[in-house]
């Protein structure tokens, strides 16, 4: 029984006999005494939505208005098609996460500095009427383009999600736009210069039952996509299925997706992914295997490889009418041919060769190993080739991606069944309708990454110096700062954006940001720098219709999330709280369309009823939501073998590259490598190491790398970020079940903790130029020697003592404390796993 039923029933059974014991009729001895207020339990669905991928279901059982437990699917029994999704431990926890005792529980205004967490409550009139009153007058001062809703990806709703603050802003002309995202910016730009796809068009990971040679690089699905369906359960099965794979994994850590299903573990240093595949390719390629194997298959499905395939695609852009690609055309230029950078021949005559020992020397893998990764891919009749989004995550990630990628198509085998190229595995999923955002009027952009820069200077910001979209021209400026941030289920705002202790003081500044709105369940560090705070409902406070995300497996699945209580305190769904704004910015009638939540869900789960992709779900949906929602939980295999390049080498279907083939010279790059700026540009050099970008995938030293001298003295240690079984990015942190099954500490190896004089238990002060945090030591072999690594997503929390460098020392032990605020150069996206750090004892 839960204590506050019992207190409940105490209280009125402690009433009952005082009340019978002032009673002097004989008759009252016999009064039964009232029924103690203990309800029935009653279970309903609903689903754990933060960023993993998966949205897995979860059984919720309440009574009496409390939830007094959270269990998993266990309605089906496991079959090859159909099978239970069980969420792992961080789905399990959402009744403490409910009940966390930084639920946010009013609206809030602030009224001490940015960032010293001091508020008192409002109502939530005066917080709607505030925002809504500041946004008008922004945009009436400044334009649409001074409103920025920030990354945020803590909820993946359905309904009431982050995207009825798009709606508002759409209505309302719009606000600034942002692409990429903090996971994938870098491969996005790689796959999408390479494949001319998204980075998510890798074979579904079901085939990899067909292969006979799996080559991981970073790649984790067991710890990041734990679920109990989704890329991890498919994975395994894939392994069972599959009698004699051979499986290679490269990563810094020996992972739970190894623990003995690998064949061979090599620890690799961060950042130096591109020069272990370049001596993969020597010898692929020096050997005369390519030549005698797979020259043919180059030839015909790609461009780059050699100078006379970029001449003749030059040729062609250059008649081709098309005025892009005749600026293309202008700026290839054939000698910088892939063949000829990784043999060291013609223009590239004076650099090292890419041996297998001159990689040893970078990467740590000795060069045997190489050689025999070589012969692998050569011998596999399909060899499945995948790199997890970690790779992507570095100041060269782009250069990282790209050169990855290239091993899958000097095998010649891409298109195969049992073979991949590369990019994350395709994931099918289920279809579900969610509120209509509308479109932007305003078509500029900037990089998610760039909106800590863009609060003082988005007025001078352009495509040549910052990737800005949507402009006209390299140099037309952005022309706006921006003025407010709304931040939604959003960690971005501080936690987990770069160079924390610096983007606190963008946030403090006042001249710069004036309005920042935080839209949470919980005091985030972020929501501390807010000046109005909007509390959200929880999941399990919620009714919504949500699907099974972007990296579910072959199991596609749509749960009818029912309330399993009322909402606490005087919180609001983020569609109610979007709605109050809107009234005050004279467009609440358009905004709701006069329908209420319930409308809404009636409407849109119509809508996912009807989806022809949803054919075949089990149980069948039935007629309304209401009654979905009795169910609860449907779900449908979506048998779908996605291999990967298939329709182009069998079906003849283009590429969505500007060849149509695939690039492994990108013409594009090309063309930005002449026009943006970069590190060693002739009209505005930034000198910034290994801010560079080439035609061709090149391993590039850079920054904080390993082998960048600058800063190996003073930080002799790399320090790797890797994604921890017990929080999802930054999610789930506030939770101490959690914090207690999965220790927030610095792996270290035993060979650099005899080095050290450390001991597991001891506390470090990890720390550089940036800033310093504290953190508990873990000695395991589980991590490569000169290489720390941390989880990422701790939550940001400042102490009182001074450390090495001068910052105040983050107690939390937030990663991104000491991670470095520096776009790369393509993508312009976020290089957090580049980091050097020294380390002391506390």
């Amino acid at each position: 029984m839960e204590r506050r039923s019992f207190l409940k029933m105490s209280a009125a059974l402690g009433c009952a006999a005082s009340v019978a014991g002032c009673k002097t009729s004989s008759d009252d001895t016999n009064v039964v005494p009232p029924k103690p207020p203990v309800g029935e339990e009653t279970i309903t669905w609903s689903a754990c939505l933060v960023n993993c991928g998966s949205n897995c279901p979860v059984k919720v059982f309440s009574r009496d208005g409390v939830i007094t437990r959270v269990e998993t699917d266990h309605d089906v029994v496991d079959g090859d098609d159909i099978y239970q999704v069980r969420a792992c431990a961080r789905g399990r926890s959402l009744r403490q996460r409910t009940y966390a005792v930084d639920r946010l529980k009013t609206p809030m205004k602030r009224v001490g500095k940015r960032g010293e967490g001091k508020f008192v409550p409002i109502s939530w009139d005066e917080a709607a009427k505030t925002i809504g009153t500041k946004l008008t007058s922004v945009i009436a001062e400044h334009g649409n383009k001074a409103i920025f809703r920030s990354y945020g990806s803590g909820a993946y709703y359905g309904f009431a999600s982050n995207a009825c603050f798009n709606r508002l802003f759409n209505l309302n002309g719009g606000c600034l736009n942002a692409y990429g995202n903090y996971s994938w910016a870098q491969q996005i730009e790689a796959a999408k210069h390479t494949f001319g796809t998204g980075s998510t068009s890798g074979s579904s990971t079901v085939t990899l039952a067909n292969s006979d040679f799996l080559l991981g690089v970073a790649y984790n699905p067991s710890e990041i996509r734990q679920s109990g369906s989704g890329e991890g359960y498919d994975y395994l099965k894939a392994l069972q299925k599959s009698n004699g794979l051979k499986v290679v994994m490269i990563d810094p850590r020996y992972t739970d997706s190894m623990l003995g299903k690998e064949s061979k573990w090599l620890p690799i240093r961060p950042g130096t992914d591109a020069a272990f595949a370049e001596a993969v390719a020597y010898q692929m390629i020096s050997s005369g295997w390519v030549d005698n194997n797979s020259l043919s298959f180059i030839n015909q499905y790609a461009v780059g490889f050699d100078a006379a395939s970029i001449t003749q695609q030059k040729e062609i852009f250059a008649a081709s009418g098309d005025a892009t690609k005749q600026e293309y055309a202008k700026a290839m230029k054939p000698e910088e041919n892939y063949r000829d950078y990784i043999l060291s021949q013609g223009v590239y005559a004076d650099q090292p060769l890419k041996t297998p020992e001159w990689a040893e020397k970078i990467t740590g893998i000795p060069a045997a190993q190489l050689e025999q990764i070589a012969t692998d891919l050569q011998n596999a009749k399909a060899p499945y080739i995948v790199v997890g989004a970690g790779v992507n995550r570095q100041a060269n990630g782009e250069q990282n991606m790209r050169a990855l990628y290239m091993l899958s198509v000097l095998t010649g085998k891409l298109g195969t069944l049992g073979a991949s190229n590369g990019e994350l595995p395709f994931m099918s999923s289920m279809s579900r309708s969610g509120i209509p955002a509308g479109s932007n009027p305003v078509k500029e952009s900037i990089s998610f990454f760039t909106w800590s820069e863009a609060i003082h200077n988005g007025e001078t910001m352009t495509a040549r110096s910052h990737g800005v979209r949507g402009t006209d021209g390299l140099d037309t400026p952005l022309g706006t700062n921006i003025k407010v941030i709304i931040s939604a289920s959003d960690s971005s705002l501080l936690n987990q954006h770069a160079e924390i202790n610096n983007t606190a003081k963008i946030l403090e500044d006042e001249t710069g940001v004036e309005l920042i709105v935080s839209c949470d369940c919980w005091m985030t560090p972020g929501a501390k720098f807010a000046d109005i705070i909007l509390p959200d409902t929880s999941w399990l406070e919620s009714n919504d219709l949500v699907n099974d995300s972007y990296a579910s497996g072959a199991l596609g699945y749509i749960t009818a999330m029912k309330s399993a209580i009322e909402p606490m305190w005087d919180c609001k769904s983020m569609y109610e709280a979007a709605a109050l704004i809107a009234k005050y910015m004279g467009c609440e009638a358009e905004f709701t369309e006069g329908k209420t939540e319930e409308e809404w869900l009636e409407e849109l789960y119509q809508k996912t009823r009807d989806n022809s992709n949803n054919l075949g779900v089990v149980p069948a949906f039935p007629a309304t939501y209401k009654e979905a929602q009795k169910v609860g939980f449907f779900r449908k295999n979506m048998n779908d073998k996605h291999v990967a390049l298939e329709s182009f080498i069998k079906g003849g279907k283009a590429l969505s590259t500007p060849s149509g083939k695939i690039e492994i010279y990108s013409a594009e790059l090309a063309w930005r490598a002449a026009n943006w700026d970069q590190e060693n540009s002739s009209d505005n050099p930034t000198q910034v190491k290994g801010d560079t970008i080439t035609a061709i995938p090149q391993y590039t030293v850079t920054w904080d790398g390993y082998e960048d001298e600058d800063t190996s003295i003073d930080y002799p240690i790399q320090l790797a970020g890797y994604h921890t079984k017990g929080r999802t990015h930054s999610s789930y942190h506030n939770v101490p079940w959690l914090r207690e099954a999965v220790e927030d500490a610095v792996w270290v190896n035993p060979m650099d903790a005899a080095e050290n004089g450390l001991s597991s238990g001891d506390k470090i002060e990890m720390y550089n130029e940036r800033g310093s945090i504290a953190v508990k030591v873990r000695i395991t072999p589980r991590v490569a020697p000169g290489v720390f690594a941390l989880g990422q997503g701790a939550w940001f929390k400042p102490g009182n003592t001074v450390g090495s460098t001068g910052h105040i020392i983050d107690e939390g032990g937030a990663i991104n404390t000491l991670t470095r605020y520096q776009p790369s150069p393509v993508a312009k996206g976020n290089p957090q796993h580049t980091n050097r750090v020294a380390i002391k004892k506390i």
